[in-house]
């Protein structure tokens, strides 16, 4: 890959703040509301009770929020001060009336003008209506800007790496993630992955596919299902596209040809490690890969966010208009390249993240330090892959199955549950896992949060991808502001201000001001 503006030195400088801005990538969290389901989970503990920790050391910290990697002893604090004025103009916030143009335009392009996006010095952006809705509306359909799958959610969902919907088939579904349970592919992942549940952008929970249930079936009858040799009654009402494998590796799929085009123009041609990619690009690539796996995840959403520039900036260059060659005339095809990315939240994500309760005060400096640390490493070992070289929540349809096995007519019921009850009893209470992951929403991030909020987000049963849907939840009038909660909104005061110490500020909504201690 070219950049010819920059030397090697200048290249990294700019990943260096690509890498930096993984913090305006963490969405609001899409909660999987749905009409019905036919077993209900446990609910997850909040805080309070249990035994009292002991306060961590900020080097255990670390290592739980980065997945206990050790981080490089290198500084890029160098680099900062070097080209301090390109790192200044990628994290600075845009003009306004080009920012106001942008997003007119990218409403536009959605086709929901029934929205627009306000700027105020006291929130930053909001969404407000520009029409009345009613309970119930659909307000807003946002496509992922980037995003990336959950690394142990990939263990219980095949879905397409660009559109994130479902693929294969119900019984591909099924037998590929009860293959994995019976192998232990998923316990071992979690062993590999040290996370906690404040850590930016990952998932703290482990995958369904982790627990023991009371069944297991047959290798061969899992085989039959994956490569299609075994049915299951009535699957044929809920058909998924057939998986279209990546031009180059076996670890992306894809439900079009569409799909999979579009990922490589877009983002993948930079990260593939199929064997068509340079041997020793390959081994970088899967060095950072691992690397992510082992820490964060939001590392794999940095680097789709950087190939999307790299790949822009490269269609930008063949144009006629942008030939002129000079330092200062690349850089500013660089920033335009990045537009769509600068148009979010900026901050770094060691100066941003949240300090842990178990962190004492005084250790803050050093915590923030190791996890810049891991940052640079997963920016090293992501230069050596692409520089160096030429080179998100879906609802599961295996839900929508079990649930139209339970309402057929009894006689019709019973006789398909003694094909499908082991099945069901093999995967047990989280047998309805959703396609989980991390995404950066332009337009649904631009929503501000409220603790009693007049929209949220809801899948509905035609939602079958990765695309944000922003419901009303009651009626709401022209001109008034759209807000969602970020987080689970009905636990007590203190908890909700804790939880959204990480996204940078103190709820002054009027629910949270009515239950402010006095």
């Amino acid at each position: 890959m070219a950049v010819s503006v920059f030397n090697t030195r200048r290249r990294t400088s700019l990943v260096s703040a690509f890498i930096d801005r993984t913090r305006m990538f963490i969405s609001t969290p899409l909660p999987q509301v749905r009409d019905k389901v036919s077993r209900t989970k446990p609910p997850k503990p909040h805080g309070g009770g249990g035994e009292r920790r002991r306060k961590k050391q900020p080097q255990e910290a670390a290592a739980r929020a980065g997945g206990g990697m050790g981080g490089s002893s290198a500084s890029p604090c160098d680099l900062d001060r070097e080209f301090a004025p390109q790192i200044a103009q990628l994290l600075a916030t845009p003009p306004l009336q080009p920012a106001q143009e942008y997003y007119n335009g990218l409403i536009q392009s959605r086709k929901h003008d029934g929205i627009r996006v306000n700027f105020s010095s006291k929130h930053g952006k909001g969404v407000c209506a520009n029409k009345e809705f009613a309970e119930g509306d659909l307000i807003l359909k946002d496509q992922i800007l980037v995003g990336a799958q959950h690394s142990l959610n990939k263990i219980d969902c095949a879905v397409c790496s660009y559109c994130f919907r479902f693929i294969g088939s119900i019984e591909f579904q099924i037998g590929r993630r009860l293959y994995w349970q019976s192998v232990g592919s998923s316990s071992d992942c979690t062993n590999r992955r040290h996370c906690h549940e404040s850590d930016v952008g990952s998932s703290a929970s482990s995958s369904g596919a982790t627990k023991e249930n009371s069944s297991t079936l047959p290798e061969e009858v899992l085989g039959s299902l994956i490569t299609g040799d075994m049915s299951l009654p009535f699957t044929d009402h809920f058909s998924l596209p057939q998986v279209v494998p990546c031009r180059g590796c076996e670890e992306e799929r894809y439900c079009s040809q569409s799909c999979a085009d579009s990922d490589w123009e877009t983002y993948h041609s930079l990260l593939c490690t199929g064997s068509k990619t340079e041997p020793s690009q390959r081994s970088a690539l899967q060095k950072f890969i691992e690397h992510a796996n082992g820490s964060n995840d939001i590392f794999l959403v940095a680097a789709k966010a950087i190939t999307f520039t790299l790949l822009r900036y490269k269609k930008l260059k063949t144009q006629p208009e942008f030939q002129n060659n000079t330092d200062e005339s690349n850089f500013s095809l660089l920033m335009e390249a990045w537009k769509p990315l600068s148009m979010g939240y900026k901050k770094r994500w060691w100066d941003s993240v949240a300090l842990p309760e178990d962190v004492d005060s005084c250790d803050e400096d050093t915590f923030r330090q190791q996890i810049r640390d891991l940052a640079l490493t997963s920016l090293q070992l992501l230069k050596d892959a692409i520089f160096d070289s030429d080179g998100l929540v879906v609802a599961s349809p295996v839900e929508d199955y079990f649930i139209h096995i339970d309402d057929l007519p009894d006689d019709e019921k019973e006789e398909a549950e003694k094909v499908t009850r082991p099945f069901l009893d093999a995967l047990g209470e989280d047998y309805a896992a959703p396609c989980e992951g991390t995404a950066f929403f332009p337009l649904q991030s631009c929503m501000n949060h409220s603790c009693c909020p007049n929209a949220k987000a809801y899948k509905r049963d035609e939602d079958t991808d990765g695309n944000a849907v922003i419901i009303a939840l009651e009626p709401i009038k022209k001109d008034d502001e759209i807000t969602i909660s970020y987080i689970d909104e009905d636990v007590s005061y203190e908890e909700r201000q804790a939880e959204l110490a990480d996204y940078g500020f103190i709820c002054t909504c009027p629910r949270c001001q009515e239950e402010k201690p006095n």
